[in-house]
């Protein structure tokens, strides 16, 4: 007895298991297919116009190939033949890629419009972001591992490196712009949606890498002004024993030998400004919360949470220690 063929499955169905994975980056803070502001947006449009302008090349080519090995696959005549090449190998892609190329070399003003708000300088270090904000009396707000922006407005950044190249990005406000040891770049995004995103280093740099990060709120301008404002003042005493304890500890451990903490005898320059660390939405460049646990973590051993991190550890201070470290810098806000 000859055995039923078992009926063939339909191959569209493997395709069906792959669709959670091409949908799974769709969304979230740090999709560049969900613009909360102006250059997102242009490149959004951007990646769908050059998506479509590639599936109408594919389907075409494909179009011409099954129809000559499957539709018509009889000897063609040369003349046939020599229009096939030229409209389907020449024309079509040549009008296509020609389009394409147009539409995108049009929007590139756009991308590089003049910043009318804030101006920010942003240098990668190894591994965190050092920022600093001009504001128009000319003095500088420094703070570090986070960028706060007015929505409405259109802000400047000015970009360098200290080491080794880096790359500034937020997938959701904008592209990605390089930083280079020895050279400012400058690059303009206009943030329309309030909220909190997640930026990256987009560029392999060493060790940690992948801990390098940084959240970006946008806010409402005159929110923004205000936190500023906040932000440009000295450091408020510690309240409370322990954290007055931290605070004694955090100089007597030479910590004001490489951090600043604007008001207090700590001036150091060489690790991030820690004036107002506590109302941070991170520590360590997006690695921990800003919890007092999360600062005892970071104190004790940096280069566990952070590997080739420069600070170095303080696992020789005790529990109680620590504790007191972590009560100051959780209420430096």
């Amino acid at each position: 007895m000859t055995p039923t063929p078992r009926p063939a499955r339909p191959r569209y169905r493997h395709a069906l298991w792959l669709a959670p994975l091409l949908l799974a980056a769709c969304e979230g803070r740090q999709s560049a297919l969900v613009p909360a502001g102006e250059d997102a947006r242009i490149l959004g449009d951007l990646f769908w116009v050059m998506l479509i302008g590639a599936v109408l090349l594919w389907i075409g080519m494909n179009g011409l190939f099954y129809w000559a090995t499957r539709r018509s696959p009889a000897p063609h005549s040369q003349t046939l033949a020599n229009w096939l090449v030229i409209i389907g190998g020449i024309l079509f892609p040549t009008v296509t890629l020609g389009a394409l190329l147009v539409y995108g070399l049009s929007i590139m003003p756009d991308l590089r419009a003049t910043g009318d708000g804030p101006v920010i300088r942003v240098t990668g270090e190894q591994w965190w972001w050092r920022v600093e904000y001009e504001r128009a009396d000319g003095t500088t707000v420094t703070t570090a591992n986070e960028i706060r922006l007015p929505a409405g407005v259109r802000s400047t950044f000015l970009l360098d490196s200290k080491k080794v190249i880096h790359s500034f990005w937020v997938p959701s406000l904008g592209g990605k712009m390089d930083m280079f040891p020895g050279r400012v770049t400058e690059m303009t995004l206009g943030p329309e949606r309030p909220g909190i995103y997640r930026g990256q280093c987009a560029e392999f740099c060493g060790e940690s890498h992948a801990w390098m990060a940084f959240e970006a709120e946008v806010m409402e301008p005159e929110d923004f002004d205000a936190w500023l404002e906040a932000e440009a003042a000295d450091a408020m005493p510690p309240e409370g024993d322990l954290a007055q304890r931290g605070a004694a500890l955090f100089l007597a451990q030479g910590c004001g030998a490489c951090h600043a903490v604007r008001g207090t005898p700590a001036v150091g320059r060489v690790g991030p400004d820690l004036t107002h660390v506590g109302s941070r939405h991170s520590l360590a460049a997006g690695r921990l919360g800003t919890s007092a646990e999360d600062f005892v973590r970071w104190v004790a051993n940096p280069g566990a949470w952070k590997p080739g991190a420069e600070m170095p550890a303080y696992a020789h201070l005790s529990d109680a220690q620590l504790a007191a470290i972590a009560a100051y810098l959780e209420g430096l806000e």
